[in-house]
């Protein structure tokens, strides 16, 4: 196949990427091991949920980039930021189809790259909307094509105080083997001589199953482990996590429903997901709507 130049609008102009997936109990709680969950709820089929940053790999599109046609230097992208959604409580079983569309980019110059965004519309085979995802790629071999520096998105504020809440969460030394298995099989993340030659001593934890473990420290704090509160939760990232190491996760409240994050490794005080903001459904919320939904059956 021919190696095409990188065209953003040729990209923007492609019909989405239709994806269907088959959501079963074992791949809900495959998935919640491999972000160190341990909770019987997300590991246990008896009264099984879903952890809401699942719907991150959820009838994902893949990494389709290293097809000629789509022109990305796809050696010299990083993945930057996932901001997620949710409509509706994830399923636990069923059929998914999922339609990932390009754009805007951004051109932020030929010695700076370019900003990608991508948006992926989830759907259950009844109809419902079941989330929104928004992934934010840095393309930092394919910039100075033209086009428009402005219309990044400007990243959550993280406020100048102490935060209201910590919380450390453990990172087991075969974490990334076990959260491979949802679908990311990049052999940066078990192979050692593939860390070492992207710069790392050894092999790195999974940038979205960082996002998983920040997940989970977020619904335990700010939702008592329920996974409906939770309605958006978006986030940057800095740095990777080395499997076996602790994530901090601090939380600075921004009124009802809503608050700021970031995440450091505790060994290395090192910030690996900043910028972060969720917004949650608060008890009373939850029970009024419980409350509405009871009604709506009973009527």
């Amino acid at each position: 196949m021919t190696i095409m130049a990188f065209d953003p609008q040729r990209l923007i102009d492609l019909p989405p990427i239709e994806t269907r997936q088959t959501i079963n109990p074992f791949k809900v709680m495959l998935y919640a091991l491999g972000v160190g969950a341990d909770e019987l709820p997300f590991v246990y089929e008896d009264g099984l949920e879903a952890l809401p940053t699942m719907v991150a790999t959820m009838a994902y599109a893949g990494s389709v980039w290293r097809d000629p046609a789509y022109g990305v230097t796809w050696q010299k992208m990083l993945h930057a930021e996932t901001h997620m959604t949710l409509h509706a409580p994830l399923p636990v079983k069923g059929e998914l189809t999922s339609h990932t569309a390009f754009g805007p980019v951004v051109d932020k110059g030929a010695d700076k790259g370019a900003i990608l965004y991508q948006t992926r519309q989830i759907h259950a085979d009844d109809g419902r909307h079941i989330a929104t995802v928004r992934n934010t790629n840095f393309l930092r071999g394919d910039g100075g094509f033209g086009g428009s520096s402005e219309g990044q998105i400007t990243p959550h504020p993280i406020p100048r105080r102490a935060p209201d809440l910590r919380i450390a969460l453990p990172t087991a030394d075969n974490q990334a083997l076990l959260y491979r298995l949802s679908g990311d099989m990049n052999p940066l993340h078990i192979d050692p001589r593939a860390a070492r030659s992207a710069g790392f001593a050894r092999p790195i934890l999974h940038g979205m199953a960082t996002y998983g473990v920040v997940g989970r420290a977020l619904l335990r704090v700010l939702a008592d482990n329920r996974p409906d509160r939770i309605r958006r939760m978006d986030a940057r990232f800095s740095a990777p996590v080395f499997p076996g190491e602790t994530i901090e996760t601090a939380i600075w409240r921004e009124g009802p429903g809503a608050a700021a994050f970031a995440a450091r490794v505790v060994e290395r005080d090192c910030i690996v997901l900043n910028h972060g903001y969720v917004t949650f459904l608060e008890a009373h919320e939850t029970a009024v709507i419980n409350d509405q939904t009871t009604r709506r059956s009973s009527a």
